[in-house]
């Protein structure tokens, strides 16, 4: 890179204070002998002393090229094609969906993904599973902050609530009786899963006994309707995030679990969830992830279609919502400096419980805890808090028919869609698409052949751009995320820069980033229609 470029960015972290851009960080001003400070209330990553547990220390991406100074000495950008690869593509997973018989009935014909970190550990977590006792695909992104073990928890947990809500009564109850027996239980999902994708297998127990609460639960409605899928959606997102806050007043088997119940609690998670089955799609949003259809017009032009709303103080639904819920003496206070609070950029989450309960049940749960400094929590109570709960994680789903014209879905966390708009990603995404589905020209031999004529062909093949493409097309966006300049061109000195900033000011310039895109069986779509 330039000596000019690195100079400035490293200028220009020398001179910030506060983190710039839509991070949520909790963040409180401490004047300290005449200067301001800024301390993150919840910071990002702590030594954890012997015997305790952090979610955060679960998963951790190679650092090979990622620095830990700002010396300006010890500051390089330098980055092969291939460790920049390397790094991009190190979070791929992919998966091609068929039936029995290797043919696809679905109307999902593939899936890729792909995240990569700003925050060290990432806090971004995905999921995507197949439903194996009913019917229908699901995808979700998980968007932490205040540490990543909320979005652990949710990313595990989630889908499991969604497809028992969307059981019938006579399968609840099987796994009932299986349970009740000691028997083996069959599985509720079929789960596509990166190898780096982490599982807390030391708490799985204690989720599972809360999931078997939940069935039971819903065996006592005594109802044979069931849930609609709206409903059951918006059920399980509202008894998980009620769970998780009942976990950690709950007495614990051992201080790792009462540890990791309070980390969970106290960090929290945005969540944007897909169901999928046949043409019927449902998206579940809680917070500022974000699902967007990318659609072919007839006339081969292309459109976007959101299916979400970013849930934060920039969105009217949101203030009007949150002004009908309190009193009127607390309006301007509702949002301070565009946050819930002047603390948290989304106005809705899973977790956050500094959020939701009274001060005097937070004193209580934290006093009676161990070295809660040590887990990253802190105790804060924002000024103006007088009428809890201020956050709720139940979401708004949107329900859309699909047809056939509609190619893509596209859900991410928030760290793509501050750097590319909703209309930037479908181009990105279709243009990606044309260039996959143009055939290569065909290696056709004169005879005799020679070398000189099989290289000119294989010139030819490169020319074309097939063999530098992004297979993957999460990969693909990420890479423009990053490295785009001002005319939407990937600037690889820029994307050298981003990919090689200390993790102390990696933050100030993006996000973590995860992308989900689901690609739709057309053909499956428009038999469903004729068939209709």
């Amino acid at each position: 890179m330039s000596r000019t470029v690195s100079s400035w960015i490293l200028s220009s972290a020398r001179s910030s204070i506060v983190l710039q851009g839509k991070g949520r960080w909790y963040s409180i001003c401490i004047p300290n002998r005449n200067k301001i400070k800024w301390k993150l209330v919840f910071s990002k990553t702590c030594p954890y002393p012997a015997g305790s547990c952090s979610l955060d220390s679960t998963l951790s991406l190679p650092k090979a090229f990622r620095h830990t100074s700002t010396e300006e000495e010890h500051f390089s950008f330098q980055l092969s094609p291939a460790q920049i690869n390397d790094i991009l593509r190190a979070g791929e997973l992919s998966h091609k969906t068929l039936d029995l018989n290797g043919k696809n009935a679905n109307s999902v014909l593939r899936f890729e993904s792909n995240q990569l970190a700003s925050n060290s550990p990432i806090e971004d977590r995905r999921s995507a599973a197949t439903c194996l006792q009913t019917a229908g695909m699901m995808f979700g992104v998980f968007d932490g902050h205040a540490g990543a073990a909320c979005a652990q928890a949710v990313s595990e947990r989630l889908l499991h609530y969604i497809a028992v809500s969307l059981m019938s009564r006579q399968s609840l109850e099987e796994i009932e009786l299986a349970v009740e027996a000691m028997k083996p239980v069959r599985p509720i999902l079929q789960w596509h899963r990166h190898p780096n994708d982490v599982e807390y297998r030391e708490i799985t127990s204690q989720y599972f006994e809360n999931l078997r609460v939940y069935w039971q639960h819903l065996l006592d409605l005594d109802t044979e309707l069931g849930f609609s899928l709206e409903e059951a959606m918006i059920c399980a997102f509202k008894r998980l995030d009620s769970d998780i806050s009942l976990e950690v007043q709950a007495p614990q088997e051992s201080e790792l679990m009462r540890n990791i119940a309070l980390q969970v609690a106290f960090s929290g998670a945005t969540a944007c969830v897909a169901h999928i089955d046949g043409v019927h799609l449902h998206v579940a949003n809680t917070g500022d992830c974000r699902a967007v259809l990318g659609v072919r017009e007839e006339d081969g032009t292309w459109s976007t279609l959101p299916l979400t709303r970013d849930h934060n103080a920039y969105d009217e639904f949101e203030i009007r919502r949150l002004k009908r819920e309190h009193p009127r003496s607390e309006e301007k206070t509702l949002f301070v400096n565009d946050r819930l609070l002047g603390i948290l950029m989304p106005s809705r989450a899973f977790g956050d419980v500094q959020l939701k309960w009274s001060k005097e049940l937070q004193h209580s749960i934290l006093e009676n805890s161990c070295d809660v400094e040590a887990l990253n929590i802190y105790q804060y109570v924002p000024p103006n808090y007088h009428t809890p709960p201020y956050l709720t994680a139940e979401p708004e789903v949107t329900y859309h028919k699909l047809r056939s014209k509609d190619k893509f879905l596209v859900i991410a966390s928030d760290g793509l869609w501050e750097m590319l708009s909703n209309e930037k990603v479908v181009k990105l995404v279709a243009g990606h698409l044309t260039e996959l589905n143009v055939q290569k020209p065909p290696l056709t031999f004169k005879k005799p052949v020679n070398l000189g004529y099989m290289h000119n062909l294989l010139l030819q093949r490169k020319s074309k751009g097939l063999a530098s493409l992004d297979q993957n097309i999460a990969t693909h966006l990420i890479r423009h995320a990053i490295g785009s300049n001002e005319y939407g061109e990937v600037d690889p000195e820029k994307l050298a820069a981003m990919l090689t900033l200390p993790e102390d000011l990696a933050r100030m310039y993006r996000d973590d980033i995860t992308v989900t895109v689901v690609y739709f069986n057309s053909e499956t779509i428009e038999d469903y229609y004729r068939n209709h």
